[in-house]
């Protein structure tokens, strides 16, 4: 066999070896991904304002998966695997949660837990109580946001304090609004009841197409934002990326 047919099976072989092993990488790459999103923490993106002034639109953040423990819902594309919940943690007052909407137990929602089984929860003038004691809140600077127009648009703010001393922003742009008085909810044993931010622009327990949400659709406490854009550009548009990022709240914690 000439030299050039033997470099021919060997630079073949090369080749060879060397897309299995390109092969073998992304397949651990994604094993890997894979552990970590069903064990660690999971990234989801925000869609709507139902969260502002504490999330906006845009903002991209991680969910810890362990703060909770774990169910089926923790599992990519949530096999009906098991039931209940493995190395369980209840979720604290004020935690921003993700969850499983109990409608369909397939869209993920985020909003702020705010009672736990037992707890009597209701909302009078647009003030939050629980157990029948308004829950302290403080107003301060209004939010400011630009509609698309380029109006400027300035609506109410408060500094809400939960009994165990957690603290957190939210917006009444809507004085008097549908949400605003509500009948008294006592939260069943094994759910909870959340309540987005943005008060009077949020589907939340108050409402019955989202209701009390059972422990085990709780898939993780939202723990920080990595990466926000006001969606001004689009991925090919790098000249606009300076304007379009939110620099200041990338790495920020949620509270």
């Amino acid at each position: 066999m000439s030299n050039a047919a033997k470099q021919g099976g060997l630079t073949t072989k090369k080749k060879k070896s060397g897309w299995w092993e390109t092969f073998k990488t992304i397949v651990y790459a994604v094993i890997a991904a894979l552990i970590v999103r069903t064990v660690a923490y999971e990234p989801f993106n925000i869609p709507s304002g139902s969260m502002k002034s504490t999330l906006l639109v845009g903002d991209y953040i991680f969910v810890s998966k362990f703060s909770y423990g774990y169910t089926h819902y923790s599992l990519p594309w949530s096999p009906n695997l098991f039931s209940g919940r493995i190395f369980g943690s209840a979720p604290e007052r004020g935690d921003v949660a993700v969850f499983k909407l109990p409608a369909d137990n397939e869209t993920d929602y985020i909003k702020r837990i705010v009672g736990l089984p037992g707890d009597r929860i209701q909302v009078l003038d647009g003030a939050l109580y629980l157990n029948g004691e308004a829950v302290p809140r403080e107003q301060i600077e209004d939010f400011v946001e630009t509609d698309a127009s380029g109006m400027e648009r300035r609506i109410l703010q408060f500094i809400e304090t939960m009994p165990n001393g957690k603290r957190y922003t939210t917006l009444d742009s809507t004085p008097n609004g549908s949400l605003d008085n509500t009948s008294i909810f006592v939260v069943p044993e094994g759910h909870y009841f959340a309540m987005g931010d943005n008060r009077d622009h949020s589907q939340d327990s108050r409402t019955i197409n989202v209701g009390y949400i059972p422990e085990e659709n709780l898939i993780g406490r939202a723990d920080s934002i990595f990466f926000s854009s006001n969606g001004t550009a689009h991925i090919w548009e790098f000249w606009k990326w300076g304007s379009a990022v939110r620099g200041s709240r990338i790495f920020k914690d949620i509270k």
